[in-house]
This record gives structure tokens, sequence and C-alpha cells, in this order.
């Protein structure tokens, strides 16, 4: 029996001297482009270049919650289109993305938490999308393993109930999209960093790496953490700023956990994966930093707070923890579209903690954009432009970590 295939889900290739696109990223935002690019437009001389192995990013270091239960009129239907790209995706890449819609609750410990969570289910349920406020009694039999005491800290009053909600494998994500561009003659170039981009007349015209210097039609800035890195290389700046975020995975227990836990107050969430093991996730660091190492205090703060709603966790063994970076902007939203000093730049950055829900829309925006030069409407209120027009979009409040 073979237990191996020999056969490569994605190539290896020499760098060419001119592509019609250059991606400068190559994690689940990037792949979507490229794959758009290449399903819906038939643009297939296409390079993704990433510094590392694929993955090695945000992409690879994330807790994986898909939802669209945001609360800007901008946001909800962009999340919700993405959603229901992602439930259609594996049988479209042929490539089990091990997706559960097993749902999400957002907890509110305070009566402002309820009226701002009944804000975004009012929101929600305007917009069509599948979202509504529950009792305890309900949350109590949807999670009865909840702390649900009146005598804690935090006692749960109320949650958000997001059934569309749930967890998705995200390496395969990455995978079985690498698989599909590879399939379409898509080139993928690990380990080749990005050192300079020379722009002229207002053009990206040529992107240096480590491999040597290619010419490019168009250059998209899909790089996460280091947008702000890439963008400055075509003299484009950027508002953003990076944090590093924070995330465990405890030892296998038996399941006992069918949704996604989210408490903005605690700031920490937790899901369970079909293996057993619990994954915990954490607030953004308070500070500004590329660095991608895991902090004691942080495990201290997801330990301690986990165990407030569920304390029967007590004496559970952390595997491992890891830490990502995230490209905050002001508004907490991302910014998409092409650059006003550069007009063949286009930026697909400032996801912050919520970028891996939304790269099956964002790709296929992205990639409609480049093709067509027509921004689809789902973007528009994302454009860079609107941090000078002050049109802001305003996802804090959706966004910070109810993940």
């Amino acid at each position: 029996m073979q237990l191996f295939s020999k056969n490569r889900m994605w190539r290896q290739h020499e760098l060419r001297s001119s592509y019609d696109v250059v991606i400068v990223g190559a994690g689940v935002h990037g792949l979507a482009a490229a794959y758009y690019l290449g399903k819906k437009h038939g643009v297939r001389k296409v390079a993704l270049l990433d510094k590392s192995y694929l993955g090695a990013g945000a992409s690879g270091r994330n807790t994986a919650i898909l939802r669209s239960n945001y609360r800007t009129p901008e946001g909800i239907p962009f999340y919700d289109a993405s959603l229901k790209l992602y439930e259609g995706l594996s049988r479209e890449l042929d490539w089990n993305l091990l997706f559960s819609q097993c749902g999400h609750l957002t907890l509110a410990h305070s009566d402002s938490s309820v009226t701002g969570l009944r804000v975004r289910a009012e929101n929600n349920q305007l917009l069509g999308v599948n979202s509504r406020i529950i009792g305890r009694e309900e949350i109590g039999n949807l999670v009865p393993s909840l702390n649900l005491s009146e005598s804690t800290r935090y006692p749960i009053l109320a949650a958000l109930y997001h059934p569309p909600g749930g967890i998705i494998r995200h390496d395969a994500v990455v995978w079985g999209l690498a698989r599909a561009c590879d399939r379409m003659g898509i080139e993928i170039h690990a380990f080749t960093e990005v050192t300079s981009i020379i722009v002229e007349n207002h053009r990206a015209v040529q992107v240096i790496t480590n491999r040597g210097r290619v010419a490019a039609g168009a250059v998209l800035n899909a790089t996460a953490g280091w947008a702000t890195t890439i963008s400055r290389m075509a003299g484009v700046p950027l508002p953003i700023v990076t944090h590093p975020l924070q995330a465990c995975v405890t030892e296998p227990l038996k399941p006992f956990l069918d949704t996604v836990i989210v408490s903005a107050t605690l700031h920490v969430y937790l899901s369970q994966t079909d293996k057993g093991e619990l994954v915990i996730g954490a607030e953004i660091d308070p500070y500004q930093s590329y660095s991608m190492k895991s902090t004691l205090p942080t495990l201290e703060q997801m330990a301690t707070y986990t165990l407030e709603l569920f304390p029967q966790l007590h004496g559970m063994r952390i595997l491992r923890q890891w830490a990502g970076i995230c490209d905050m902007t002001p508004d907490f939203a991302p910014i998409i579209g092409t650059s006003q000093e550069v007009s063949n730049f286009y930026m697909d950055v400032g996801w912050g903690t919520y970028g891996f829900k939304a790269a099956p829309i964002s790709g296929k925006c992205i990639a409609e954009l480049i093709a067509t030069g027509k921004p689809p409407g789902l973007i528009q209120p994302f454009s860079p432009a609107r941090f000078e027009t002050g049109n802001l979009v305003g996802e804090k409040a959706a966004a910070a970590v109810s993940h």
C-alpha cells in the first residue's frame, strides 16, 4: 500500500522575468486572490511570493473561527458573503476543509453588553444574517458545561447566538487553495523575500526579491502583519500598527463543547476541535511589536478567564502556545483597494484579528478589481481613501475580541 503520494500539492518553479500580477504574501488572502484571478478572470500568469513557507504567518497562527455577525451595514454583508463562499469551498476545491458550522456564542456579562449585542442582532437580522439574543436557559441548553452561576465575578446575562458560525481547519484552507492555484498554472514561490519595489511614473514596475527581480503588470500587497513594510517599499503610507495576538491549545478531552464561546469582557474565546483539544485565544497584546513569541502573562490570562467560564477545567494541561502578528487599522476594518499614489499597487491588508474569515470574499473582490479596474460594491467602503475623507467604518464593537 502506498501511504504517501509522490505528487506534490504545488510545484516549485524558477522565477520568471515578468508576471501579469505579483502577489506579495502567499497566505490565505494572497492565495484566494490568485485563485479567483485564475478561475473567474483567466489571469494565470501570476506569482505568489512568500518569504517563508506557506501558512507561516497569520494564516497558520489563528484560531480559524468563521462568522458574519458583525455590527456595521458595511461589514455584515461583506463577512456574510465570505461565510457563504466558505460553505461551498470544500466542494469547489475538491478538498475537505473540515468546516464545522457548530454555532457561535458571544456572551454578555453586563447590561451595557446586552444592549450592544442587541444592536448587533437587530442589524444582523435587518441584513438577513441569522443572529439573535438568547437568555440563560437557552445558553444552558446549548452549553451545559458553561458556568451560569449568578455568584461569579462576571455572571452571564445573555448571549448573541449565531448558528452559521463555526470553525475550520486553517491549514486545510491554505493547502486546498494552493493546490487549486497550482493546477491552474499559477506559480507559488516560497522562501522568496521581497526586498524592494521599483516605482516609475506612479506605477510599480519591478519587484526585487532575494532570488532576483521580476517585472509586474500589477502588484498586490497581501502580507498581514508586514503590510506597512511592503507598502513603504512602494512609497504608499498606511495607517496601520502591528500587535501580537496569542493563543494556545490544550491536551485532548472528551467532546463537551459544541459551539464557539466568546467573551469580550473576559478577553477570551475558545472552541473544541475534532481531536478534542481546546483552542483558546486572547485579546491582542497591548504593545506594538513584530514578535511572534508567546508570553507567560498572556497564558495566565487565558487560563484564568477560561476557568471563570469552565471551572471544571482546572488541572488541564497546555500542549502549546503561539503568537501571530496583526495589522490593526484605526477603525478595526480592512483596507482593500488601489493605492492613490501608485496606480497598479493594490492592497488587501489591515485585517487585524479577523482576516481568516474574510479570505474568500476579499480574494474574489480584489481579483475582480485587478482584472477589470472596477471595485465591487462590497469593498468600496474599505477603500484606503476613507482615512482622508473621514468615512470610517467603526467595526471595533464587533471585531476587537469577538472572534
